[in-house]
């Protein structure tokens, strides 16, 4: 099990944008289980939908990827280092996730060679699968840049 300060220790991501809350499962470099516990107010339901709540795919989505680079980012060898996105195949959307759920997060790493990988992800709220696919990343070294 990993906590959150655990997790930062690992990903880059920080709020608003870390949307995994704690890891209850892990192997490094296999696999990890994450949970997400959608909360009332999340920035995101002010536009999506306002009088409708609704988790949008894309978080969901991103969500999994942040399990993803759990991970892969949890090897020595990459430990310092950047999870991209490298394509996002096959993915369905079986239920909607609102306020409330609390989001079970998988990802099996499936195949690893150099810098580019790719998973199996599902997403469940209850035991019930509400999205499932495939995510490529590339690793990649990190720099700092000036941002404006």
């Amino acid at each position: 099990m990993l906590d959150i300060n655990e997790i930062k220790n690992i990903i880059p991501h920080r709020d608003p944008f870390l949307f995994i809350d704690e890891i209850i499962e892990f192997e490094k470099g296999v696999k990890a289980i994450g949970i997400k516990q959608i909360k009332e107010d999340e920035y995101f339901f002010k536009g999506h939908f306002p009088d409708y709540p609704v988790v949008p795919g894309v978080i969901i989505v991103e969500a999994l990827a942040q399990v993803g680079a759990v991970v892969i980012l949890s090897l020595e060898e990459n430990k310092g280092k950047l999870a991209f996105f490298a394509g996002i195949d096959k993915f369905r959307f079986k239920k909607q996730v609102l306020p409330g759920d609390k989001l079970k997060l998988e990802v099996q790493i499936i195949k690893s060679k150099g810098s580019i990988g790719k998973g199996n992800a599902v997403a469940y709220v209850n035991d019930k699968v509400v999205a499932l696919g495939e995510l490529m990343f590339a690793v990649s070294e990190t720099t700092k840049r000036a941002i404006g």
